[in-house]
């Protein structure tokens, strides 16, 4: 029974209060450890640690704070194995999809920052025959970073590394549901020779330790993934503070189908982005627009598809579907598609629990991968997030009508296009709402371009320059030239 210990001031400490959560193993059902229940004592801890380490990190050289991520990343990339079955384990992703996607990515993300953000990043602007304007980028203090649990280590580290790199301490919560991997990085740290108090890691639930540190006063600004009423609590608690706020919220993305499109690439793309990670990813296509040409064949072919997906043990290499992250999760995603039901969608294949499993496994949340069709698109099926292996799809007879459906949600962080019409791709992409448009791919990513949603998708950007200047308040400093 492994105990998940918070990563204060250069160690590993047990909770303040001395309360423990129990962690489940989705894929079993079971309890597997315990992970300690942070409040607003182990927060302070954190703040106080993260406030003295400050001045020495902030007044360090971009380079060597740069040299310390690449320690990091080192340490990662040495444990990707062992870190790929962590992650399969807490999470009930396939072992597969840990190892080559979220391990190697968090290992990228430490990398690209901590080359990104060296360099001068002082801007200089003349006002002629008057002044010299100079704004410096200085970092912010004490930043709280608070990760979701469907890609934990990718994602923190998406945070941490910009955070670090600009100059700042933090103090960083992980989903309750997802520590272990949070964790270990947090001892890696330690190994690898970040100072005390630099990287402070707190685990517990949002209610406690979420809150606690999105409330605190000391902690000058929060960059929060996760879902968007979630969101909508923080940007609430967080305005008194007056604090700098990005958030990376949730998605109910379309994925349109046109009938020049290249329709091999474009089916094997669409079910790869409806169902990878048991659709627990916020960017998944869970609308699939279907030109009326070939709505049939699409329809035929996404059923197929997921009809042959490997739903299994997490752990074995063979294993497509693994189990949802949560019991709770499992029943909101069952609720969603009995709301299908009821609303006149015609459930092509899944919609149920899936009755075929390993011994091991039975006790485990999974959930068939399941098509629907058959729904207008102000059904609410087609406007709320499901966040599981949940896809619809729905025709459509012009280009004016998918982007009119594709935009018919509150949402606004992704979308995919399919056409080989450069004309097309043009007008269809400037008419989606959205704050990334892929066209001819899915989930290609970049991480020099910015990152974020439009509307209900969330607000502020992360990646790149962008994701580094959150962690920054400009100063300007102008000083006369002539008198």
């Amino acid at each position: 029974m492994e105990s998940i210990r918070n990563t204060i001031d250069g160690a590993m400490v047990d909770p303040i209060g001395g309360h423990w959560i129990e962690n489940v193993e989705p894929a079993t059902g079971a309890v597997c450890g315990r992970i300690a229940a942070s409040d607003e004592l182990d927060v302070q801890a954190a703040v106080d640690a993260a406030e003295r380490a400050f001045p020495d990190w902030s007044a360090r050289s971009a380079a060597e704070r740069g040299s310390l991520l690449h320690h990091l990343a080192d340490a990662v990339e040495a444990e990707t194995e062992s870190l790929a079955r962590m992650e399969s384990i807490d999470n009930g992703k396939p072992i597969d999809l840990a190892r080559n996607v979220d391990i190697p990515r968090a290992v990228t993300n430490l990398r690209f920052f901590a080359d990104a953000g060296v360099g001068s990043r002082t801007e200089t602007h003349v006002t002629e025959g008057a002044a010299i304007n100079t704004v410096l980028r200085e970092p912010i203090g004490v930043v709280g970073l608070i990760s979701p649990w469907n890609l934990p280590l990718y994602l923190l580290t998406w945070k941490i590394a910009p955070a670090l790199i600009m100059g700042n301490t933090c103090v960083a919560k992980p989903s309750e549901l997802t520590p272990v991997t949070a964790a270990r990085l947090g001892e890696l740290a330690i190994a690898v020779g970040f100072p005390p108090g630099v990287l402070n890691i707190i685990h517990g639930s949002g209610q406690a330790a979420g809150e606690a540190i999105v409330t605190h006063p000391r902690i000058r600004a929060v960059s929060f993934t996760g879902g968007t009423d979630t969101g909508a609590r923080i940007a609430t608690a967080a305005a008194p503070h007056f604090k700098k706020l990005s958030l990376e919220l949730g998605g109910k993305n379309p994925n349109i189908i046109f009938e020049d499109a290249d329709l091999d690439t474009a089916l094997r793309m669409s079910l790869r982005s409806s169902f990878a990670n048991q659709g627990q990813i916020c960017l998944c296509g869970s609308r699939i627009l279907a030109h009326h040409a070939v709505y049939d064949r699409v329809v035929e072919s996404i059923v197929a598809g997921a009809k042959e997906l490997r739903i299994g043990d997490p752990l074995e290499d063979t294993t497509q579907q693994g189990a949802l992250v949560s019991q709770s999760h499992r029943d909101k995603v069952a609720h969603c598609v009995d709301l299908a039901r009821n609303e006149g969608g015609d459930v092509l294949c899944g919609g149920s629990a899936p009755g075929d499993l390993p011994e091991r496994c039975r006790g485990g949340f999974f959930y068939e991968p399941t098509v629907i069709t058959g729904l207008p698109m102000d059904a609410k099926t087609n406007s709320r997030e499901i966040f599981g292996p949940v896809v619809t799809i729905t025709p459509f007879a012009s280009q004016e009508e998918a982007i009119e459906m594709a935009n018919a949600t509150d949402y606004g962080l992704s979308a995919s296009i399919w056409t080989t019409d450069a004309d097309r791709i043009h007008a269809v992409a400037a008419g989606i709402e959205a704050g990334t448009v892929w066209v001819n791919c899915w989930m290609l990513r970049d991480l020099r371009v910015p990152f974020g949603g439009v509307k209900h998708s969330g607000v502020g950007r992360e990646g790149g320059e962008d994701g580094m200047r959150f962690f920054t308040e400009p100063k300007t400093i102008c000083e006369a030239t002539s008198t």
